[in-house]
Order: C-alpha cells, then structure tokens, then sequence
C-alpha cells in the first residue's frame, strides 16, 4: 500500500506572531516552527497504515529550504520518502499550492499511484481547509474530511467522523483523499535511531512554476491582544486565618 501525507510548516502552535511593519508578512525572526498539529496525526496514520499493510509512506511539503526539517522529522517516526516543493518563502494561495501539489503527485505517480492521500483537516496558520479538496477534485478521486478513523481493507477505505449527534461512517473506494482531525491517534515520539536514520534519506525536491490565481492579499492583521486580570479578595492574613478557622492548619 502506498500512502502519501501532505504537510504544511507553520509557527509552533501557541507562538506569539509578530507581523512586519508592513503588515505583508509574518516576522519569523523569533519564531519556532512545527508541522500543524492536524497533519503530524496524518504523518502517524499515514505511518500506522503502512506498517500494518507492509507498504510505504511518503511526506511532501510545498515551503522554503527550511521545511526540509519538518520533513526530516516525519522520516524519523517512520516515514520511508520525503518530498520538498520548494518556495521563495512567501506564502502561497490555497489554489497555487493545489496546483503545484496536484503537479508534484501526478509526476510521483508515474512508477505507481498512491492508495491513499492524507491531510490535515486544516493547517494551524491558514485554516482555509481548501487545499486537500482541490487537490482531490483534480486528481478526480473521492475525499472525506474531518476524519477521526480510519480502517482500509481491500480495495476500500472505511473513514469515522465525529458530530454532536455521535459518528457518521463513510465507505470510499481507492485510491481517495482523506482529511484527518488532531485527535485521530496519538503521534509517536522520534528515537534517536529514527533520527540517525533520516539524517541519512535524500529530500527529493520538485520544481513547480507558481500558478496565478487570481487572488491578491492586501495584508494581515493580528487579532486583538486578551489581557486577564486577577482579583485579590483578601491578603494573605485574612487566608491564614481563615484556613485556622476551618481547622485546616493549626
């Protein structure tokens, strides 16, 4: 079986995000990044499948040189191929990077198609939840997002999405696309021998000619600053004669 898992490097999750003067970019020059938590589940599932079915999972990246260690780090919990598209660094529109992805899986495909592609529901930046469904439209295969279990027997995948009224179970015939949800499983850590050994696997790289889309950003904008406050109701006196009272403490 062959898996291929579509990942996105973004800020680490919880990061402050500072944004340049011009409000066009992110400042990166204290940030550190991580794959978005939605598409490390991914990496596992796609890793989980392919150990259980005796097949092989391939991560690609469409970003900067620099998004070559968070595919180092997807080859160290057991992916066995790493693919980068390589930017400018500059963020890519949802049709742009589909486009180039779409490219990219049709040209990895010629020695053999993938059964099954994963994504993460969404990225943790961008949150668009655009680019696995284009991507599954071009290539003309079936995609089923918010996913939260995944079963694969032949020929056919059984996906498991959560709802407030319990769980919706779908039946795809592959190869299809599946857009997974944090939560799915619990990603496992890298060993250092899993470590050693992508440091050893070449990132394949892939030249894709960015699309035009149409689509223009005017820049970006930072939600507003919560600020929480804590109301003192007695001095600490006041509490320790209250504990004595309560015969707590003595």
């Amino acid at each position: 079986m062959r898996i291929l898992v579509c990942v996105k490097r973004v800020p680490a999750p919880g990061a402050r995000i500072v944004l340049t003067e011009d409000g066009q970019a992110v400042d990166t020059k204290l940030l550190s990044f991580a794959v978005s938590p939605h598409e490390e589940c991914a990496v596992e599932e796609g890793v989980r499948l392919a150990e259980e079915r005796d097949g092989s999972a391939t991560v690609l990246t469409l970003g900067a040189p620099e998004a070559e260690e968070q595919l180092r780090s997807a080859l160290a919990v057991g992916a066995h191929r790493a693919v980068l598209i390589p930017t400018d660094g500059s963020d890519w529109d949802p049709i742009s990077t589909a486009t180039a992805i779409t490219s990219t899986i049709r040209e990895l495909e010629t020695d053999g198609g993938f059964d099954l592609i994963l994504f993460g529901n969404e990225s943790a930046d961008a949150g668009g939840y655009q680019v696995g469904v284009r991507v599954a439209h071009s290539l003309g295969r079936p995609i089923v997002s918010g996913i939260k279990g995944i079963e694969v027997s032949d020929g056919s995948a059984t996906l498991r999405r959560e709802t407030p009224a319990g769980s919706e179970i779908y039946q795809v015939p592959l190869p299809a696309v599946v857009a997974v949800k944090e939560g799915i499983n619990l990603p496992r850590y890298p060993t250092l021998k899993g470590r050693l050994g992508a440091k050893k696997i070449e990132v394949e790289v892939f030249q894709q000619e960015r699309v035009g889309s149409g689509q223009q950003m005017v820049r970006l904008i930072t939600p507003a600053q919560e600020v929480s406050e804590t109301t003192i109701l007695a001095d600490a006196s006041a509490v320790a004669d209250l504990l004595e009272d309560l015969q707590v403490v003595k």
